[in-house]
This record gives C-alpha cells, sequence and structure tokens, in this order.
C-alpha cells in the first residue's frame, strides 16, 4: 500500500433528484481533490438518497415515493454513471459512491469504485438489504464480495448492516484488503426505540471491522437534511421517527478509524455538512497485522473455514443447441456461467 489521504463525505444528497446530487458530488470531490485527497467515499445509496419513506409510514403509503426513486435511481451503464467516471478522472481521484442501482424494474443497494482514470474497478451490491429495506431493494450474491488493486493498494467496500455480518466480513478480510468504505445510511431514524440503529452501535461496527480486518475504515454517513423532511414528513409523528432527537436535520455520524481501531479525525456536528480527511500510512497496517492477522499467522484454517460461491445468480439460461454451451441471462451482469468456489481460511 502506498502513503494516501483519504476523504469520507458526510452531507445530504439532493433527495430524489440524482442529477442534482450528482452535481453536488461533483462539488464535493473538487473541495476534497483541492485538499489533496487520493480517496474520497460516499455514504450508502447517497445517489438519490436513502429512501427513509419506507420506515415511516405503512407499506401502502411508501408505494407513493417509488415511481420517483426508481426513476432517480441509477443505472450501471448509464450517461449518469460515465457522469461520475468523468468526474473522478477529472479530479484524479478513487471515487466510491453509494447509490441506488437501477437493472430493469428492480433495484439495489449498489457501490461503485471509480479509479483515478475514471476506469471502474468495481460495482456491487448489498447482498442482503436490511429490514423494511427488502420491500424497495434486491439481494447481491457472493460475486458482490470483491476487494479490487486500487492505484494505492487493497480497497474494498459494503454498506451497513453487512458490517454486522461475520462472514461477509471474514470473505473481504480474506483478500488481503488494506483500506474499506463502510457506507452508511443517516444513523437517526427510530433510535429512541431500537438503538442498534443509532451511531453508537453502528459506529462500533466500522471500528472493530477496522480492528478485525487490520485495515484502515473510511465510514461516510449521511445528513438527514430539511429538504426531506419536507419531502417526507407530513406529520408530527413521522417527523419523530426520522429523527427522534429533536425532529430536526441530523443524523451524520461520520468517522475514519485505523487498522488499531483509533479515531483518525474529528467528528462533525450530526447536523452539518463537511469532508473529514485523514492520512493513510502503511505502516500502521503492518504493526497491526504484526499482532493479529485474521488470514496469516492468527488463522486456523485447519479448525475453521469459510466457503464462498462467487457465481452470480441468473433467472434464465439460454442453450444454444450446436455447442450446448448454457450462456446466462437477464441478470444485467456479465457471467462466464462457471461456478467459482473460493474457500477462505477463518480464524
Amino acid at each position: 500500500m502506498k502513503k494516501i489521504k483519504a476523504a469520507a463525505v458526510q452531507a445530504a444528497p439532493v433527495f430524489l433528484d440524482l442529477n442534482g446530487s450528482i452535481d453536488k458530488a461533483e462539488k464535493y470531490v473538487e473541495e476534497a481533490a483541492a485538499n489533496g485527497a487520493d480517496l474520497v467515499a460516499f455514504p450508502e445509496t447517497w445517489l438519490p438518497g436513502f429512501p427513509f419513506f419506507i420506515w415511516l409510514g405503512t407499506p401502502r403509503e411508501s408505494l407513493a415515493y417509488f415511481p420517483r426513486y426508481h426513476a432517480n435511481s441509477m443505472e450501471v451503464n448509464s450517461p449518469e454513471m460515465r457522469r461520475l467516471q468523468s468526474i473522478a478522472a477529472k479530479n484524479k481521484v478513487t471515487l466510491v459512491m453509494g447509490f441506488s442501482e437501477r437493472d430493469g424494474g428492480s433495484r439495489y443497494m449498489a457501490q461503485v469504485i471509480i479509479g483515478p482514470d475514471g476506469e471502474i474497478l468495481l460495482t456491487r451490491r448489498k447482498l442482503k438489504p436490511t429490514h423494511v429495506e427488502r420491500t424497495i431493494f434486491g439481494e447481491g450474491d457472493g460475486s458482490d464480495l470483491r476487494v479490487v488493486d486500487a492505484e494505492f493498494g487493497r480497497l474494498g467496500a459494503l454498506n451497513c448492516w453487512e458490517h454486522v455480518q461475520p462472514l461477509m466480513k471474514m470473505a473481504m478480510y480474506a483478500q488481503h484488503e488494506e483500506v474499506h468504505v463502510a457506507g452508511w445510511p443517516s444513523l437517526c431514524v427510530g433510535r429512541d426505540v431500537a438503538y442498534a440503529l443509532g451511531p453508537e452501535v453502528n459506529n462500533a461496527a466500522s471500528q472493530i471491522y477496522a480492528v478485525e480486518g487490520g485495515c484502515y475504515v473510511l465510514a461516510p454517513c449521511a445528513v438527514v437534511s430539511q429538504e426531506m423532511f419536507d419531502i417526507m414528513c407530513d406529520t408530527p409523528e413521522k417527523a419523530h421517527v426520522l429523527n427522534p432527537y429533536g425532529s430536526k436535520p441530523g443524523g451524520g455520524f461520520t468517522m475514519i478509524y485505523g487498522p488499531d481501531g483509533r479515531e483518525m479525525c474529528d467528528p462533525l456536528p450530526e447536523d452539518q455538512e463537511g469532508i473529514l480527511y485523514a492520512d493513510l500510512d502503511p505502516e500502521t497496517l503492518i504493526l497491526a497485522k504484526a499482532a493479529a492477522d485474521p488470514v496469516g499467522h492468527y488463522a486456523r484454517a485447519d479448525a475453521v473455514r469459510l466457503v464462498v460461491n462467487r457465481k452470480k445468480r441468473v433467472v434464465m439460461e439460454e442453450i444454444d443447441n450446436e455447442d450446448r454451451r448454457a450462456k446466462p441471462a437477464g441478470s444485467g451482469q456479465q457471467d462466464d456461467g462457471e461456478e467459482d468456489i473460493v474457500e477462505f481460511s477463518v480464524q
């Protein structure tokens, strides 16, 4: 790994407005690059915003938002994605963006990693949307557990409560991840009745990921803006659910953690937008893994190990009668048709 300066964005999107949110993202990328950042990370489904309406009313009420949310979700092969690629290339940064992916009639909680040359290194989907997220988003599969070779080192990303699923974490650690982006939505909804949804538990999940994996963790977290209250909260009760602590903008709890678990920057107030920065040094990685390398000297593959099925799921296969080769179709992603079973050592 090379020394780099990393940036984690804490901000609200232009809610339900894909192009407006990309405009705003560009300003943050430009600001981060001007301050020397090599890596810029955004929160979960920042494009076009996390669909908090699924938490605020009945399933019937939330359906009213679906057409607009779907229309402002982003396809992987789209002008909007190419614009993000251009933004990364123009500013010579590696960009990690959380977005609602539109594929046919479905949506997925996705992340894209774009290199400083504008090339897409990875697009991935959250394997299991959490709780009511499953009413609007589909699932990923084992092909989404990937760590890539970025310009500066081994880089990976997961969304939200993927960080409390031990096997998913181990699948990432086993690929010798050095820098990780933990994308989070605003950590405010329902936290008066569900402590696990609040910042204490979720920031702890990012922190322990850093310690377990012996890697740097950027944990960008979005802000719920007044605009989002105005759009989604037509009653005081809904405003209270969205942020029980004052029914007002907030929920931003961005942080950057070192591989020893320490906080590497000062936090912003939860209702304030901005960018957090940290210098990432490879020597700290070496020291962390000298104590506990989860896939090296601190592993016990003879006792326990992890199996990952990387085959992409498809809903239809076309059979060519001439050569009898199966060709996947309908997945929206390429596949060689071969099942890829990977075994990883587990501590």
